[in-house]
């Protein structure tokens, strides 16, 4: 049993190696971690389960820092527990060019970051993926082998991005009783005392979303130990409001807000060490208390132990079958299933919109692949996300399952699926219309920055959607999609390059995936059935013409028609005319010299597109042209819009002529 005494220098070696670290980088944020330093001393040593020799062990309980700008807390942790990955070192390198110990928490810089954090609420809300990712795995494998908590800690500024309020609501709907908030309630934000900004009661808004709620001493360990004993016994999720003080020990500056963004400075932090009676020299742990904190990593070895004996009494079907999903790797009779569908619609040449065709692929994928996990933002018959072996993912239920009904939580929804993508052995895949991805856009360029394996279905995707008007229709939001690094947007033509986006999207381990889909019909381009897939290159010829090329035509999505149909009146003027599809920029950017050179000729070049006419240059040259949206769209029927806008097939006629 630890006394009073020892915890005080354990927490207190969590507060120096924060503080001296953000002195010496002289940048960061001291403040929470010295607050925070007594709760995360207890939830470590007391309750946390993980074993730093096996930081990616499938069934460690998941600790999220969503008050992601106190990052040295967490990277102290992992140095006390013994993360190899954070030696001393990389806590004498904070903010430094290279270390692990970046600004904010980067997934993927070192074993122990669970997700990247620092836009405030993101962690929470991404919280919410990793208890329900837990859920459904639990409910596939049972409680020997899948059995774990999601512990978040959280600030002022978390609970105050509107983001919150849908993770809190979405959390307490579904249950997830293993999701426990530890709330840093220490009142203070960079502008000073948050009084100035909210006066809200941050306990009744978790209450009202059916939470579990304590408030205690943030500073009381014996407060702090009993609050989450009781957490772990409800069935709900739990909130526990640590009532703190911001920068705890620092003398003049120790609940205020400048200990919040800012060194100490040598003066503060001689008198801490002072008041708090920590007589070591910088990044200096005495033996013992060092020794403590290793014991208490080295705690989690039975842990590991115990489980990994269940695991392996586990039937072997089902033990290949967790490793097979933890791994991420797809069930290998996939590829025929989808190759099969390919087939299927090369020969029935279907005409609908790319959404239908999505949810058609969707059919057979989600009966190959179990782990894919869908949803859609209160918009599931738009969307088209949803298959017939995908039964609702509840709490009564027993998150059994494959569908998750987010309600209109377009910013929840994204987060959530970062988290259970994260969490592993799931395959999360969700839709909205393509102008809300506005919404979730802070979560899309999180899944980029972690590598995520994340589909986002955004479909109505441009003003083809028509009557509901400019507020609906998505003119920009493909253009600034493709500008954002590591993200592979897709605007497939027909059904063969719908299915083949999805084989692309599935297979992409190195970032999320965002398609955008018509609501209008769109005939089958492709008649002929070939294995290779010609989406995975970016852009292809789809249409070649008899002689000499004398012009391209390039478009994506619904416009490759109208390419088509120019391209056929422009062979009865005597104009050879090649088109090209090009249903990723990113994809096809990849290609080498030669083949984009192939593809794209050397002859003047048209591109159309149904948006922002934005970035196409670099594809028609200097000398080419681009039909498409210069402003905002209008409220009317997909044709007459077309029609007004000039996005036509004799547009393109009138632009080749005046170019060849």
């Amino acid at each position: 049993m630890t006394t009073q005494t020892e915890h005080n220098r354990m927490a207190n070696a969590i507060r120096f190696l924060s503080a001296d670290a953000v002195e010496k980088a002289n940048s960061g944020h001291p403040g929470m971690p010295m607050g925070m330093a007594d709760v995360a001393t207890v939830l470590y040593t007391k309750f946390l389960k993980f074993d730093p020799k096996h930081p990616h062990w499938p069934d460690r309980d998941r600790f999220i820092l969503s008050a992601g700008h106190g990052s040295m807390l967490l990277y102290s942790l992992l140095h006390l527990t013994g993360y190899e990955d954070f030696d001393l070192d990389q806590i004498k390198n904070f903010r430094q060019m290279g270390s692990r110990t970046a600004g904010h928490p980067e997934f993927g810089h070192g074993a122990g970051i669970e997700t990247t954090t620092g836009p405030l609420g993101q962690g929470i809300a991404t919280s919410v993926g990793f208890a329900l990712g837990e859920r459904i795995m639990n409910a596939r494998f049972g409680n020997d082998v899948v059995d774990h908590f999601t512990y978040v800690i959280a600030g002022d500024g978390c609970l105050m991005e509107g983001i919150s309020q849908e993770a809190i609501s979405m959390a307490g709907h579904l249950k997830l009783s293993k999701l426990i908030v530890l709330f840093d309630d220490n009142g203070i934000s960079i502008d000073g005392p948050t009084s100035l900004s909210t006066s809200e009661d941050h306990k009744k808004r978790f209450e009202a979303a059916g939470w579990d709620v304590q408030q205690i001493d943030g500073h009381d360990p014996v407060a702090i130990e009993a609050a989450i004993a009781k957490a772990k016994t409800t069935n709900t999720p739990s909130m526990i409001a640590c009532k703190t003080v911001i920068g705890f020990g620092a003398p003049t500056k120790g609940g205020t807000s400048a200990t919040h963004g800012s060194p100490l400075g040598a003066t503060e932090l001689a008198g801490a060490r002072e008041k708090l009676g920590w007589t070591s020299e910088p990044f200096d742990i005495p033996a013992d208390i060092l020794g403590a904190w290793r014991n208490a990593g080295a705690r989690g070895k039975a842990d590991f132990d115990a489980w990994g004996a269940r695991f392996e009494n586990l039937e072997a079907s089902l033990k290949d079958e967790f490793e097979r999903r933890v791994e991420g790797k797809l069930p290998e009779n996939w590829i025929d299933a989808f190759n099969d569908y390919k087939k299927q619609i090369t020969a029935e040449l279907p005409k609908v919109a790319t959404r239908k065709s999505s949810q058609n692929v969707l059919e057979v994928l989600t009966k190959a692949i179990p782990e894919m996990i869908g949803g859609s933002a209160d918009l599931t018959g738009s969307n088209n996300t949803k298959t017939g072996v995908q039964a609702p993912i509840t709490a009564d239920g027993g998150y059994h399952g494959g569908y998750i009904y987010y309600g209109i939580r377009e910013h929840g929804m994204a987060a959530a699926m970062n988290g259970l993508a994260l969490h592993g052995g799931v395959l999360p895949y969700g839709g909205t219309f393509l102008v809300f991805t506005d919404y979730c856009r802070p979560a899309i360029r999180l899944s980029a920055l972690m590598n995520q394996r994340v589909v986002y279905v955004m479909t109505h995707d441009s003003i083809g959607l028509g009557e509901d008007g400019p507020t609906h229709q998505p003119v920009e939001h493909v253009a600034s999609l493709r500008a954002m690094p590591n993200v592979t947007v897709i605007r497939p033509a027909d059904a063969v390059e719908t299915a083949e986006a999805w084989a692309m999207a599935i297979t992409n381990e190195t970032g999320p995936t965002v398609m955008a889909l018509t609501r209008q019909n769109l005939p089958t381009l492709r008649t002929e059935y070939r294995e290779d897939n010609l989406v995975a290159r970016g852009g292809y010829v789809i249409s070649d013409c008899d002689g000499d090329r004398q012009v391209t035509l390039i478009a994506t999505g619904s416009e490759v028609e109208i390419a088509v149909n120019a391209q056929a009146k422009l062979k009865a003027d005597g104009i050879n005319a090649a088109v090209v599809s090009l249903p990723s920029w990113e994809l096809f950017d990849a290609q080498s010299p030669e083949y984009r050179k192939e593809v794209l000729g050397d002859k003047p070049r048209i591109a159309i597109e149904a948006l922002s006419v934005f970035g196409w240059e670099r594809y028609v040259g200097d000398n080419g042209k681009v039909i498409g949206m210069h402003g905002f769209g209008a409220s009317a029927p997909a044709e007459v819009l077309y029609e007004h806008f000039g996005i036509t097939a004799e547009a393109l006629v009138k632009a080749a002529k005046e170019l060849v």
